[in-house]
């Protein structure tokens, strides 16, 4: 029987993690999850640890109501800052396809940031208004790269890693990979490739694509620093996708939402 080991929520795109017990899923994913994400403060192009690592040591924290947000970081006070959802509103680019309006965050919050990464930046948010999806398949979503969702298995991991490992390198952590959902208790790796149509908790999911990786999985997430060739090395040994790049986990967009729980079962459909 295969279960929820980790739930994961990322309110700020290209940011740390927050762990949960219990998840709301939205047909946009969890609840909360990339409603904020930092701009380049000169063209409102979006930034991600593709192009801007130190990301990652910024632990964003926000409020049961979502009315607050905080931002903690090595050696920087943290910053606490109203969440504004009808302010400013500054256009905004993601992978040079989409381009929408959000909603600034203000001049405190774009310093703080800017200062600790080096570059000038914008903090935006969802406006309440947002619509987004690549297309139909895979579903409407917030500042997320293209599904709702991103589900791993800690089996597969565990393949990678024994792999790595044959290699002589260290082995790699599950948050490299950043993934909503990690499911344990599968014998066989990669299972997750398999899945189609499939129910976790309360909600009814659906398999769209292999989670195409980038370097960000190369990334060592508590310092923002480049820690590569690692995983990509090794997962480019058996893990190829015919239109190119490697994969590890799936991308999921939400048919029912729902509600999950760590300990909930997977059932395929």
């Amino acid at each position: 029987m295969a279960t929820v080991s980790n739930l994961i929520l990322y309110p700020v795109k290209g940011c740390a993690g927050s762990p949960l017990t219990r998840a709301e899923v939205l047909p946009t994913g969890v609840l909360h999850d990339r409603t904020f994400m930092f701009v380049r403060e000169s063209d409102g192009v979006f930034r991600s640890q593709r192009s801007t690592p130190k990301l990652s040591i910024i632990r964003p924290e926000l409020t049961v109501e979502a009315d607050k947000l905080t931002l903690s970081a090595p050696d920087l006070p943290s910053i606490a800052l109203d969440v504004s959802t009808e302010g400013r509103r500054l256009t905004v680019e993601i992978h040079g396809v989409w381009r929408g309006k959000a909603v600034d965050q203000g001049d405190e919050v774009a310093e703080w940031a800017s200062t600790l990464v080096g570059e000038p930046l914008r903090l935006v948010r969802v406006a309440p208004d947002h619509e987004r999806a690549v297309d139909d398949w895979h579903g409407t979503i917030t500042f997320t790269d293209s599904t709702a969702l991103h589900l791993t298995s800690l089996s597969s991991l565990d393949d990678l890693n024994a792999r790595i490992l044959e290699k002589g390198a260290e082995p790699v952590p599950m948050e490299r990979f950043r993934p909503n959902i990690v499911i344990k208790d599968w014998t066989v790796p990669y299972t997750e490739d398999d899945l189609r149509d499939f129910t976790i908790g309360t909600a009814r999911l659906r398999w769209v694509k292999p989670d195409v990786r980038c370097k960000v999985t190369m990334v060592d997430q508590p310092t923002g620093t480049s820690a590569g060739p690692e995983p990509l090395r090794t997962l480019a040994d058996y893990r190829r996708e015919p239109d190119g790049g490697v994969s590890f986990g799936i991308k999921v967009a939400v048919t029912t939402p729902g509600e999950v729980q760590i300990g909930d079962e997977l059932t395929a459909l």
